[in-house]
């Protein structure tokens, strides 16, 4: 008698039938069944919302977001300025070249409305400034020899001095002297700068779309020279009036003129280009960027040295570079080469130095602290170019049309006088009720 072949493990079997049913039910067909409800309320309120949608998406997605278009945003951009203009002081006359820091013409530039002079400064010991922490005193004491604040104005020598005025004392230091607060002299350039011009001049390129533009208007007759901007008769005319922006930007300019600011002026370049490039034009607005209402760290200021006093610097240098024959004259201040390093070369026997951050007096060197306050212009360029592309078009198409339901309400059209029939087929009898759901 045969032996008996032995039976498969029963996990073997089941992992068998669960194969066969997943590859059975791989190859099976699923679509849903509709039911017709009979119900006017159900029905408006089903087709209400489908309109809601429809108009979003032809309103909202097509209409105002363009999602028919391949856009790109942040334009590459470049930005020129120029300022132009004389203002006066108590002291003196003041031109573009003085007040506008740095001179570059770039994005970024600060035009000067009031200055605080802290002339003759050298190198020396004089008293700290009281706004110093630490720095009042009553005895020597109080001082500690070749401490160094970082916040202060030197090194300390450890002895207790008078203050410049009043009763006060303070820890001496070595350093410039005298220190900014004790012998600074305010002067405002802000009387005539609200009739500054400034001409912006910006060129932005998309490079998906290939597309150029700028800001200005080509025009041969001298267009520029005659023109301010305009936001309805010279668009393309981008000069402004500083006393314009700042009053764009919702600012008193008399007081901003003291505390100094930061104003913003943005340029906006939005493109439909499906239409012609004369459609494509910036839109400026202004508004200020640094928190005024902030008592701690409200207006803007910076220091800077100052121009040398003529004559003032070292004879000896002077005689040297006659001696040398690079100069029979010298005109205006002496620069920092003064102090040692190669002058600039000089035309006709003549040094026209225009900047001097050190110079000398009686052998010391010196130089002029200047804590200047002024409204710095920041140029901010943003922007984005849209234009027709069949891919976004079709996502957004097909996107729209699943969403009200057009494709799930296919299955339930139907053909001949039954289209529009007022009784259920007998088929569906079960499944239809006049008064809406109760059957389910």
């Amino acid at each position: 008698m045969a032996a008996a072949e032995p039976k498969p493990p029963a996990g073997a079997a089941a992992a068998g039938r669960l194969a066969r049913g997943c590859w059975s039910a791989f190859w099976d067909y699923e679509t849903p069944k509709v039911i017709v409800v009979k119900n006017r309320r159900l029905g408006v309120v089903y087709r209400s919302v489908q309109l809601l949608i429809l108009l979003y998406f032809v309103w909202y997605v097509f209409i105002v977001q363009k999602s028919y278009q391949d856009s790109e945003t942040g334009p590459e951009s470049s930005v020129i300025t120029k300022v132009k203009g004389i203002t006066f002081s108590e002291r003196k006359v003041w031109d573009v070249e003085e007040y506008v820091k740095p001179p570059e013409g770039g994005s970024v530039f600060s035009i000067i409305t009031r200055i605080e002079v802290t002339p003759s400064q050298t190198l020396g010991t004089c008293p700290e400034s009281v706004r110093v922490s630490n720095a009042s005193c009553d005895t020597d004491e109080d001082c500690v020899a070749e401490q160094l604040d970082m916040l202060g104005s030197g090194l300390r020598t450890g002895r207790c001095v008078p203050y410049y005025q009043g009763s006060a004392k303070t820890c001496e230091v070595w350093g410039w002297c005298p220190v900014e607060d004790g012998a600074s002299v305010s002067q405002f350039l802000g009387k005539m700068a609200p009739n500054f011009t400034i001409l912006i001049k910006n060129s932005i390129h998309y490079p998906k779309f290939q597309f150029s533009k700028g800001n200005i208007e080509h025009r041969k007759d001298g267009y520029l020279r005659r023109c301010t901007f305009d936001e309805v008769s010279d668009p393309y005319c981008p000069i402004f009036k500083l006393g314009f922006i700042v009053e764009q930007a919702g600012e008193n300019f008399t007081e901003l003129a003291h505390t100094g600011g930061v104003i913003g002026v943005i340029i906006n370049w939005d493109c439909d280009l499906d239409l012609s490039a004369s459609k494509c034009n910036p839109k400026y607005s202004f508004r200020r960027l640094d928190p005024k209402h902030v008592p701690a760290s409200s207006g803007y200021n910076f220091r800077y040295l100052g121009l040398g006093t003529p004559g003032s610097s070292s004879a000896l240098a002077v005689v040297a570079l006659k001696e040398q024959g690079r100069c029979s004259k010298v005109q205006g201040s002496f620069p920092s080469w003064v102090m040692g390093g190669r002058p600039p070369p000089c035309s006709s026997g003549s040094c026209c130095p225009r900047f001097a951050k050190y110079y000398k007096v009686n052998g010391s060197a010196t130089r002029t602290l200047i804590k200047a306050y002024g409204i710095r212009i920041d140029v901010i360029v943003h922007g984005q170019a849209g234009k027709f592309s069949l891919i976004p078009t079709i996502i957004n198409l097909a996107t729209a049309l699943t969403s009200i339901g057009v494709m799930a309400d296919a299955p339930e059209q139907t053909v001949g006088p039954e289209l529009c029939a007022s009784e259920p087929s007998r088929q569906d009898s079960t499944l239809t009720d006049p008064r809406g759901l109760a059957q389910l």
